[in-house]
């Protein structure tokens, strides 16, 4: 009878720890990666693989930031920013993942349409100018233009999605730990009142 509890107690607060936990790199992997060979050492402290209400928020955060900052190497960038943070190693790395491959030209338009939002080129030069210039100076001008536009508007991307996602992140880890607590007290309850029927009989 004992031996479910003890498999139990093994197990995260939450589903998505566990999950996590079976699918990203384990601590000796990342430790052994020649990327991270300075720091190494560092990612087999157990405190960066807790999943709790603070690491969670910084590791959303801080995956979010570096998805949207750096074109390669995410996870590997998102794994070294958590280190000062404390943040969750694995969720980080994890969410770096928002962007990859297929989704990167999704981001790349809404990079360019918030770059073009927050710069606001045509409000300033005047509507049609921007344009106009981009044609008059070739199309590597316009290629120029447009991927700076675009760079401004992932580094917005990156800003605001790990603000976001950090309060976010938090608020659901607060809730989904809040109701594995009430099922717990639930199960408890259930199992009292059975030990009283049976004493009661």
């Amino acid at each position: 009878m004992r031996a479910p509890e003890k498999m139990t107690d093994k197990r995260s607060k939450t589903w998505l720890a566990d999950h996590l936990r079976k699918y990203m790199p384990g601590r000796e992997e990342l430790a052994s990666n020649r990327y991270l060979a300075p720091i190494a050492h560092r990612f087999l402290s157990p405190e960066l693989w807790r999943f709790t209400r603070r690491s969670v928020p910084r590791g959303v955060a801080l995956g979010l930031f570096a998805a949207f900052i750096v074109p390669l190497g995410q996870i590997f960038f998102a794994a070294f920013l958590a280190l000062p943070a404390r943040a969750n190693v694995p969720l980080a790395a994890a969410v770096t993942f928002v962007t990859n491959p297929f989704t990167f030209p999704f981001w790349a338009y809404v990079a360019k349409a918030t770059g073009d939002l927050v710069l606001n080129i045509d409000a300033i030069v005047g509507p049609g100018t921007a344009g106009q210039f981009a044609h008059d100076e070739g199309l590597l001008a316009q290629a120029f233009e447009l991927a700076g536009v675009t760079a401004f508007g992932f580094v917005v991307l990156a800003v605001a999605s790990s603000v976001l996602g950090y309060f976010l992140s938090g608020a659901i880890w607060r809730v989904m730990v809040a109701r594995r607590r009430m099922r717990r007290l639930q199960l408890m309850e259930s199992r009292l009142d059975q030990r009283l029927g049976a004493h009661e009989e």
